[in-house]
């Protein structure tokens, strides 16, 4: 191994230390065994993954910089990320900001400073380090319900 892998690994374990508060994670294979694409759908080994799978894993999901594990306390495995790693298909406002649910029927309350519009999409900051993106739908219903025009 060479030491400037050596020395990302250490920063990355340091790092997920620090987000899960497990310092027993260890990554089990550099093998990647799930791949999220880009439209949400997850696969495990190059196959679907059924959504009740895929959800109930989305839950220990986490970006660690700009690398994306399944973190559980005694173990973690790389996952590859198509383009982003929650699809956002829905949105609802609260008293607090905004409810999103995502393809895989998981919802995420966050407050206004979580959402960054772009030219071209809109970006919601999550837990865990997670990013979701706005579908289509999502989008153009987000702006005319929730963005004012001056």
């Amino acid at each position: 191994m060479k030491p400037t892998h050596e020395k990302n690994i250490a920063s990355v374990t340091e790092a997920v230390k620090q987000l899960t508060g497990h310092s027993t994670a260890e990554l089990c294979s550099d093998e990647v065994l799930f791949t999220i694409v880009s439209n949400g759908n997850w696969l495990y080994q190059n196959s679907p993954l059924p959504q009740k799978f895929a959800r109930m894993f989305s839950g220990i999901l986490h970006c660690i910089q700009g690398e994306y594990f399944l973190i559980t306390p005694v173990e973690k495995v790389k996952v590859v990320v198509e383009s982003w790693p929650m699809v956002l298909v829905e949105v609802d406002a609260t008293a607090s900001g905004f409810c999103f649910r995502s393809t895989l029927e998981t919802e995420f309350n966050v407050d206004k400073s979580a959402i960054e519009l772009q030219d071209s999409q809109i970006l919601v900051h999550l837990n865990r380090g997670l990013v979701g993106v706005l579908n289509r739908a999502c989008y153009y219903r987000y702006i005319n319900d929730f963005l004012s025009v001056d």
